[in-house]
């Protein structure tokens, strides 16, 4: 009885432990559709990285900035998507940064978003 016992309070634990992954969303939380949506609604903590050649980047994307660079219509979108979000783009402003210089938005696990500016 008391092996039984020990091996469900075991179990429990796990599951306590595996119960904060699924916080993470998928691997497809950055694609085109779902990082707008996400952006639209977005009011938590965000980076900010500054690309230097925003025109090369496109074509040859360095391994620090993290993020596959999006096409010049999903740039407008997610760009639309900031704009209908006032919360979000008043604290970008509040930063200095203008909506229109956001070429791309990635999310990490834990909710933050990093903007990449040109």
């Amino acid at each position: 009885m008391n092996r039984a016992t020990n091996f469900a309070v075991t179990a429990i634990i796990s599951s306590f432990a595996f119960a904060g992954v699924s916080y993470a969303d998928s691997l497809t939380m950055n694609d085109g559709p779902q990082i707008e949506k996400t952006l639209m609604s977005f009011d938590k903590d965000f980076d900010v990285k500054y690309l230097n050649d925003f025109q090369n980047q496109k074509d040859q994307p360095d391994a620090h900035d993290t993020a596959i660079p999006r096409t010049d219509e999903g740039v407008k979108k997610i760009q639309a998507s900031i704009k209908d979000n006032k919360p979000l783009a008043a604290k970008l402003a509040a930063e200095g940064i203008r909506v229109d210089d956001v070429v791309n938005a990635q999310q990490a696990a834990d909710g933050s978003i990093t903007f990449f500016i040109r």
